[in-house]
């Protein structure tokens, strides 16, 4: 500070502080020498609350108002000082600044996923984050307990404190809430209030400081719990599996019945669908579950056949297949069939693995009388 600066001070002596910031809790007033000379003037700002203290020592508090400083005014500082009679000189005590206003925008988050214990998915992580305010309800307490000598105090400073504060509270409030990871979203409103009555009760006592409002913007589960929830939805959407599987298959042969390709081509399609749903029912008789969750299938057997229906190779199937196909009218004796061992094909009527399921040979017709 300069000699000019110092007459200065020692001929006018006003004390106030212009705060055009939005995270500044506390603002220490410079004062050369921390001099403050009988008669100052002290001007607190609405939102603002100043404190006087004396080598370490919390002396006089002044809410929003123009305070002319004397003797009258002082009682603590005058304890302090011994003033008996008033005092004429200049006087030593810091003055410190605080904003007593809201601070907004401020945010908190759970670093680490939390895990918790759910009726429907059993153990699982989540994340929380959402936003609060931060205001001061006690400076004397804040001074000696977060400030300390600090000439400026900033909300970021304790920011870090009040999201660990935050998040604790956070997580021992779901374990006594218990609530399904399901149900977590429509309580967002229960959970804030509760969470923020917390946060105050460990705050307000021991820092002087308090959170009018606090927020749960959101509550997240793991991207793959989060596939396995769309997933089960997707299935309660459906409803019965079975009924709509069957629905599908439904809509596939209509589809092949419109498709153009006349009565060979859907013969020879049809053909292969029926032996498909044959095999399945085959394998429902054995002992597996149709739908989802299907049992797999018997190993195949020893002989596969290969049916050529318009020129064209399907296959393979099983024998007990050929032989639903057979009892189905889907393969007829003359129909071309061919299996492992066989030097070319053979009508199935001529084969002896399958003649058999055709029955006995129709007679030819009476003469004519």
């Amino acid at each position: 500070m300069g000699l000019f600066d110092k007459l200065r001070g020692e001929l006018v002596d006003i004390i106030e502080w212009v705060d055009d910031s939005r995270h500044t809790l506390v603002w220490r007033f410079p004062r050369y020498h921390n001099q403050i000379k009988n008669g100052a003037q002290l001007i607190v700002r609405p939102g603002q609350a100043a404190v006087f203290v004396h080598r370490g020592q919390m002396a006089d508090m002044f809410e929003p108002g123009h305070y002319t400083l004397k003797t009258d005014n002082l009682p603590i500082l005058g304890t302090l000082q011994g003033w008996k009679h008033g005092f004429d000189s200049p006087f030593k005590a810091e003055v410190y600044f605080v904003s007593t206003r809201s601070i907004t925008d401020l945010k908190w988050g759970t670093p680490n996923p939390i895990m918790m214990r759910d009726d429907d998915f059993g153990p699982i992580r989540m994340r929380a984050f959402g936003t609060y305010t931060l205001k001061v309800v006690d400076p004397k307490l804040l001074l000696p307990e977060l400030v300390g000598t600090d000439s400026e105090f900033n909300s970021d400073e304790v920011t870090e404190l009040l999201r660990s504060i935050i998040c604790q509270a956070f997580t021992d409030l779901l374990g006594q809430k218990k609530i399904s990871a399901l149900d977590l979203a429509s309580r967002y409103r229960e959970l804030a209030d509760d969470l923020k009555k917390l946060v105050c009760e460990r705050i307000d006592d021991e820092y002087g400081l308090d959170v009018p409002q606090l927020f749960i913007v959101n509550i997240s589960l793991p991207e793959e719990v989060e596939k396995a929830i769309d997933t089960r939805t997707k299935m309660g959407v459906i409803g019965d599996m079975g009924k709509y599987q069957q629905f599908q298959l439904g809509t596939a042969m209509g589809g092949i019945g419109s498709g153009g390709g006349g009565g060979a081509a859907s013969e020879g399609l049809g053909l292969g669908v029926g032996l498909a749903m044959a095999g399945k029912m085959m394998g429902a008789v054995g002992g597996a579950s149709p739908g989802l969750g299907m049992a797999p299938p018997p190993p195949p057997a020893a002989v596969q056949w290969h049916i050529a229906v318009n020129g064209r190779t399907q296959g393979p199937f099983t024998q007990e297949q050929v032989m639903a196909g057979i009892k189905a009218g889907q393969v007829s004796p003359s129909t071309m069939v061919r299996c492992a061992g066989m030097a070319s094909w053979s009508a199935a009527g001529q084969v002896p693995q399958l003649a058999g399921s055709f029955g006995p040979p129709v007679p030819p017709p009476p003469p004519p009388a």
